[in-house]
């Protein structure tokens, strides 16, 4: 592993500086960088410290690893690759995503998953084991949104508006959704065996990251929302 002290240097010099590098790379005392890894490809980074915003954004293939907090609009319209998050994520992560993995061990801000849409083969994936704020999954049009609601002191597992204007794609929450409210525009549902064996994979890989227990991951009660059929927001975004 090859190791950067990144204080006091900017976001552009210790990208060019991972660019040059073979194998895995670290970065100690990262404090606000913004566009860390943007657009990179096969290379594998760790980062300590708190990165900036935009953290992966057009990810391409690369594997972000932060052993701490991130801030905002992590992976943004990101490709391929995954990023790895030791602690809560500010708002708008995934924002756009058309592809990777996203994995959140606590929890994420407002408007994550926000415009998330699968693209050719590749399926979007964004995972997050605490709760999730605001408008979760806002104009959703394809891949998974998994919330596991860990960690979070008896609060609910998604605030206001989950799903608003949501036409493609599932979104996974950890509970029985009671006493949440979803727009007409969606169908909110027990999740069958079927739909676990769908997500089974991504807990599996969240409890290896973070040392959680899979099997009890997965022996709980699930939600999943999909668009309804008559979902008017289609029209919007789909080209018949």
């Amino acid at each position: 592993m090859v190791h950067m002290d990144a204080a006091g240097i900017d976001h552009a010099a210790l990208n060019e500086w991972i660019r040059q590098q073979e194998g895995e790379v670290l970065l100690t005392g990262c404090c606000g960088q913004r566009f860390l890894a943007a657009g990179m490809d096969h290379r594998s980074i760790r980062v300590t410290g708190i990165p900036g915003n935009a953290l992966g954004a057009y990810l391409n293939g690369a594997r972000v690893e932060v052993m701490g907090n991130a801030q905002d609009a992590v992976g943004d319209t990101m490709n391929a690759g995954e990023i790895i998050i030791h602690g809560d994520v500010g708002d708008t992560a995934g924002y756009a995503m058309r592809g990777g993995e996203i994995y959140v061990e606590g929890s994420a801000g407002y408007r994550a998953g926000i415009h998330v849409k699968a693209y050719e083969n590749k399926l979007p994936v964004i995972v997050i084991g605490g709760r999730a704020g605001s408008f979760l999954g806002e104009y959703q049009a394809g891949g998974i949104i998994l919330v596991l609601g860990l960690h979070t002191d008896g609060k609910p597992i998604v605030s206001n508006f989950p799903c608003t204007g949501m036409h493609g794609g599932k979104l996974f929450l950890r509970s029985k959704c009671e006493s949440i409210l979803f727009p007409k525009q969606v169908s909110a549902r027990p999740a069958s065996r079927e739909d676990l064996a769908e997500i089974e994979p991504y807990l599996n890989k969240y409890a290896r990251l973070f040392g959680a227990d899979a099997a009890a991951l997965l022996d709980s009660p699930y939600t999943v929302v999909t668009p309804d059929s008559a979902n008017p927001y289609r029209q919007m975004y789909v080209a018949y």
